[in-house]
């Protein structure tokens, strides 16, 4: 892990699309910016984390739960 030391102002550039900005220090809690392109998704870690379990979950579906789904779009 690389671990920067950043003013209220300063930022860091990640790859040559991604620019986090510290934007204000508040005791405790630091507000950042981040630049990125729009094709890159951009989330709080426990966010990120959230749609990661539940792509895996999805993902893990066997092939009867499957069958069962795609029967019930088939009679709406």
């Amino acid at each position: 892990m690389l671990v920067l030391t950043r003013k209220a102002g300063e930022s860091i550039v990640i790859g040559s699309d991604i620019r986090v900005t510290v934007l204000e220090l508040q005791g405790r809690q630091i507000r950042l910016g981040i630049e990125a392109p729009s094709d890159v998704s951009v989330h709080r870690g426990e966010v990120y984390e959230r749609i990661r379990e539940e792509n895996e979950l999805a993902a893990s579906a066997d092939h009867e739960q499957l069958k069962s789904l795609s029967q019930a779009f088939k009679s709406r």
